[in-house]
């Protein structure tokens, strides 16, 4: 297998256009510029993207949230929650969609986030076994989440403090 080396780097304003083009090719859910630019100016330090040879693969955009922890802390708790996700297919299986999580969630902890969740459709193994690995659990189902109907695992997992 072809070693692919790849780097990381926090979003710019100028790189609209290619994460938007990213999360066409990649997931059915799309979003309008300005729900991407809106989360990155609220949370820039939780949206990177990846490059190979300065061509951007990958990028993930999260937000901070106030609310109930799944896992038992007690009281209202920041909550780091991965919006989208995505790496180009011919870049897939490469580590960067592992990376690209390990970055945001250090992000997430620079916002003093307690916990980390996202959903995922229940079809997508391999992003169910890669959120697995990055410890991630399975705290709850929500019954029809996509607009197409399917189900989504809502995973979560504790972040540890800075």
């Amino acid at each position: 297998m072809v070693q692919t080396t790849f780097g990381l780097r926090r979003f710019q304003p100028t790189d609209i256009e290619k994460v938007m083009r990213i999360n066409q090719v990649c997931l059915p859910e799309n979003y309008s510029s300005y729900f991407f630019m809106d989360l990155f100016e609220r949370f820039p330090e939780t949206f990177i993207v990846a490059e190979v040879n300065s061509d951007l693969v990958g990028y993930i955009m999260c937000r901070i949230e106030t609310g109930l922890p799944d896992f038992g802390l007690l009281g209202i708790a920041k909550r780091g929650h991965v919006i989208s996700v995505a790496v180009l297919p011919q870049c897939q299986r490469k580590g960067i969609g592992q990376a690209l999580m390990k970055e945001a969630m250090l992000g997430m902890r620079m916002y003093k986030a307690k916990e980390c969740y996202l959903e995922v459709r229940i079809s997508n193994t391999p992003a169910i076994n890669l959120y697995k690995k990055l410890g991630f659990e399975v705290s709850r189902t929500v019954h029809g989440y996509y607009a197409d109907g399917e189900d989504a695992a809502v995973m979560t997992r504790k972040l540890a403090s800075l």
